[in-house]
């Protein structure tokens, strides 16, 4: 699978699930994550924190989503110390933090079914040992934990760092065995909160973050290797209900959502789609989780990292986005996905590219299609543009020295017919007429508008430059948007496998 690479101008980027936003870091679990406001629409709860250290100032109570810390409610301190968030309906479980004024230190809390919550933030230097939360059960449990794991976190922490720096044989043995053993007691203290407590919100947490075992913890061979991916892949979500939409205010879901579709399936765009749709139907009965689901999958894919990949994106318009099952967009957004969608319909991994009426530099007609060659690279590029400067001379000594014998044909186009003086010296300076240049006429372009027809620049997904596409003999696409290193690396690959004769 080609990862698309490259340097180029002008880059588009879609947006709608994760914000790039100023950084606000804190821990839960031992993660960090990027600290967002933006205004929620869950209510009837009554939070009140009793801070004694603090007589002013404003608090927020604050959830995970995604990659983000996103702000529920704000509310000022009063000069006794006591803050009270409200909301006038139940607002949506998750793990939630209060963060207290001047934003250096964070109070983590589950919220659940509970509509009444009270916390007494005792001490800063150490709210986890110190603070407590009243009426209820949920964070009782949660507290404990909390408590367990900031106990035997730096012993564990303490046995990894001495083993590193251990002398020899007998110390590296003691520190592994101490820090087994410890480690052991932390996955016994979870096995037993998750068996005493099966219905609590931290007992589905801790399910959810839970990794497969090995088959074979030290695999002797390729057999072991390939059952032990079978085997995590098969039961990576074994602790995971997609139909228990709490799991997606937590700082790991996102994560491990990425993982598995960036790391574990195929990149392959049928595997990927396949896999796409497996999981909204499993979460088609939690419109909190499909949102969720949805908007990730149409930002993954939206500019993906591999090549053939963007079938993805269009087949999540055509049977999600096109059948209005995301009426949570914005008409803008819906927009964008619809003219992305649109866009690279027509240049997708396998169609045929599609034909382009164009001029050369002697202003005589040169379609796409009247190139006859083996395979065509066409180059999408401006003599104005340093990337472009830089990879147009460089594809030419690779033409000259192994793709022209081959029957390679380039096919370039020029992207802005304001600088055609800059094209025609820059062709002439690098010696490049043995390529076709060609540039859209006036009156070319104005016969595809009076059609109402896609510009070239739709049907070839043009948004940045050098933007470049290989075909094959017939014109079908076989790769796009590549490096010069990776076209080099398919010509050669396609050369060797072609027939002979």
């Amino acid at each position: 699978m080609l990862r698309i690479g490259g340097q180029h101008c002008n880059m588009g980027k879609l947006n709608i699930f994760v914000k790039d936003m100023t950084p606000y870091m804190k821990g839960f679990l031992f993660a960090c994550f990027t600290f967002l406001f933006v205004q929620s629409k869950a209510q009837d709860f009554n939070l009140t924190l009793i801070t004694p250290q603090y007589h002013e100032g404003t608090a927020y109570l604050t959830y995970y989503y995604g990659k983000n810390m996103n702000v529920e409610d704000s509310a000022a301190v009063s000069s006794n110390g006591v803050a009270v968030f409200h909301k006038d309906k139940r607002v949506q479980p998750g793990v939630y933090s209060v963060v207290l004024p001047g934003k250096r230190f964070t109070f983590d809390i589950l919220i659940d079914t509970s509509r009444l919550i009270t916390i007494v933030a005792k001490d800063t230097a150490n709210l986890v040992l110190t603070s407590d939360v009243n009426n209820d059960k949920e964070n009782d449990i949660f507290r404990d934990y909390q408590r367990f794991i900031a106990n035997k976190g730096p012993l564990l922490e303490i046995e990894r760092e001495a083993f590193k720096v251990a002398k020899n044989k007998k110390d590296s043995s003691l520190h592994e065995n101490n820090y087994r053993k410890l480690n052991d007691s932390l996955v016994a203290y979870r096995e037993n909160l998750i068996a005493e407590n099966p219905e609590s919100m931290l007992a589905a947490l801790l399910k959810s973050m839970k990794e497969p075992d090995l088959l074979h913890p030290q695999p002797q061979n390729r057999k072991d290797t390939m059952d032990n991916y079978w085997y995590y892949r098969k039961h990576y979500w074994d602790g995971v209900t997609f139909n228990d939409a709490r799991i997606i205010r937590t700082p790991f879901f996102l994560p491990r959502v990425e993982r598995y579709f960036r790391q574990v399936i195929n990149q392959d765009a049928d595997s990927v789609i396949k896999q796409v749709d497996y999981y909204l139907l499993l979460s088609r009965t939690t419109p909190g989780m499909y949102r969720f689901l949805l908007n990730w999958f149409t930002d993954e894919y939206y500019q993906p990292k591999y090549m053939g990949q963007d079938k993805v994106f269009v087949h999540l318009f055509e049977k999600y986005h096109s059948k209005g099952v995301s009426d949570w967009l914005s008409k803008e957004q819906l927009k964008l996905i619809s003219d992305r969608a649109y866009m690279v319909m027509s240049n997708l991994v396998g169609v045929p590219a599609a034909p382009m009426m164009m001029t050369d530099v002697a202003g005589k007609p040169a379609p796409l299609y009247n190139l006859k060659s083996n395979f065509t690279v066409v180059v999408f590029w401006d003599p104005t543009c340093g990337h472009c400067q830089h990879d147009l001379p460089r594809i030419d000594s690779i033409y000259q020295a192994k793709w022209k014998k081959e029957g390679v044909g380039i096919y370039a186009v020029l992207t802005d017919n304001s600088v055609k003086p800059q094209w025609e010296k820059f062709i002439q300076d690098h010696k490049l007429g043995e390529w076709t240049h060609v540039y859209e006429s006036d009156a070319e372009e104005k016969k595809v508008k009076e059609g109402n027809q896609p510009s070239y620049r739709q049907l070839y997904d043009v948004i940045q430059t050098p933007t470049v596409y290989l075909l094959d003999k017939d014109k079908r696409i076989i790769a796009k948007k590549l490096t010069i290193e990776q076209l080099d690396d398919v010509i050669s690959a396609k050369l060797k496998t072609a027939p002979k004769g």
